[in-house]
């Protein structure tokens, strides 16, 4: 069950082409299947809008560039933005519409509605809006993150983890609850500071969040969405050593020294079976969840970090544990 991967980091560039809104699109029985997608974060920050660029360009490879296309409007956080690109695309005929983060969800709930034909999907949410034309996606992130978490509580030395959360919601919200169920159930000793800086972005707020936690004498860090590469920026600061946890993508290249292991989101787990049921007539009305068992979520180890082999066979253990249902990863508190 272990994983060890090196990061691979595609710096490929798709770009947006403008289609006039009278153009129509006539799909062909030999047209390639075509994907158009809007993720509010760039697709290199090794993070939620990575994971998904990664998933379209792994489907891509398996399907082919003849039967596959896709592209994309990144860095598009501003809800509004989001809602010209997804209409126009609508218009433009694409076969899958992906609004690619949970702010997106009013406008797919008010777009699908004016194009029945065509297939949206959103996350990280498990709400369809009833709607047969809308697939919805999320990631148990607390099951990675419990991971994480246990593994952190085993190679702290100062016995103090410090989370830099970004809003609680969603699967960042499950992979704080997740990863600090996870040091509990390590050591029940532990000391787990959380703190929510109330962005996704802010680079500046997550290194003072960062800084504050080292502060109180944290040695292991972790956070969730593209802010973190701010807090990774001060683990590498420390003249003492403090261990980084990622989760969303591999971020192992953000400090190679110091990245233990990420909990990575395989999207494209669930795309695949989007695009089977558009291709047999069935354009929405189911939702998926990434998970450890479904291999939608795996936990990526660093290769230039040495972790005992004791303890990696009791991570093996610990996910054939959650795995089978016989470990919770949410605190009784988190999961009501």
């Amino acid at each position: 069950m272990r994983k060890l991967f090196v990061l691979l980091i595609v710096t490929a560039v798709f770009a947006v082409v403008a289609v006039p809104l009278t153009s129509t699109h006539t799909a062909q029985a030999d047209d390639p299947f075509r994907v158009a997608v809007v993720m509010p974060s760039a697709t290199n920050d090794l993070a939620f809008s990575q994971s998904m660029y990664d998933a379209l360009l792994f489907v891509q490879e398996e399907m082919g560039e003849d039967n596959f296309e896709f592209v994309f409007q990144d860095g598009t956080f501003v809800v509004d933005d989001a809602a010209v690109a997804l209409r126009e695309w609508a218009l433009e005929g694409y076969d899958l519409i992906i609004a690619h983060g949970s702010q997106y969800g009013a406008v797919v709930e008010e777009i699908a509605i004016d194009f029945p034909d065509t297939s949206f999907a959103w996350g990280t949410d498990s709400d369809t809006f009833g709607f047969d034309n809308v697939f919805a996606y999320e990631a148990a992130s607390d099951q990675g993150g419990f991971v994480n978490g246990y593994l952190a509580a085993q190679l702290t030395e100062s016995g103090v983890l410090g989370v830099i959360g970004p809003i609680e919601t969603g699967d960042a919200k499950l992979y704080v609850d997740g990863f600090v169920a996870g040091a509990v159930y390590g050591d029940e000793d532990i000391t787990v500071n959380v703190n929510y800086i109330g962005s996704f972005s802010d680079v500046a707020l997550a290194a003072e969040a960062a800084e504050t936690h080292v502060a109180n004498d944290a040695d292991v860090l972790t956070g969730s969405a593209q802010m973190v590469v701010g807090a990774v920026g001060v683990a590498i600061d420390q003249d003492e050593q403090v261990l980084w946890f990622g989760t969303q993508a591999n971020q192992t290249s953000l400090a190679p020294e110091l990245v233990v292991a990420s909990q990575v989101y395989h999207w494209e787990v669930v795309l695949m079976d989007m695009i089977e049921l558009i291709q047999d007539g069935t354009l929405g009305g189911e939702s998926y969840s990434l998970t450890l068992e479904n291999e939608g979520l795996t936990i990526e180890f660093n290769e230039e970090f040495e972790v005992d082999e004791e303890l990696l066979d009791e991570v093996d253990s610990l996910i054939e544990g959650i795995i089978a249902g016989d470990i919770p990863t949410l605190m009784e508190e988190d999961s009501e």
